[in-house]
């Protein structure tokens, strides 16, 4: 095994730029995570619904949906846009 030695500035330079693309990386993982399609189940576990109560949002265009067959897809972003539209704010939120 090889070691180096560096000076101090130049190693707290290197993490400093080591955290900013872990930063990037991980802000466009969240990005594209909201762009992801899930399926029915994983769209009523999110939320915490039977197959019924999905069924009665879906019937009633309360989220968005994609029909390909029988599979029923959603995107997160809609999901928790949902919940977000939902929430009901504390004492403390106003």
């Amino acid at each position: 095994m090889e070691a180096i030695i560096i000076e101090q500035n130049d190693f707290d330079s290197l993490k400093k730029k080591i955290e900013e693309i872990y930063d990037i990386l991980r802000n466009e993982h969240v990005k594209n995570s909201a762009d992801e399609w899930l399926t029915s189940r994983e769209a009523r576990q999110l939320l915490g619904i039977s197959c019924k109560t999905w069924q009665q949002y879906r019937d009633r265009r309360v989220i968005p949906f994609s029909q390909h067959g029988r599979k029923i897809y959603v995107k997160r972003a809609d999901v928790v846009g949902f919940l977000e539209r939902h929430s009901i704010k504390g004492a403390s939120d106003n």
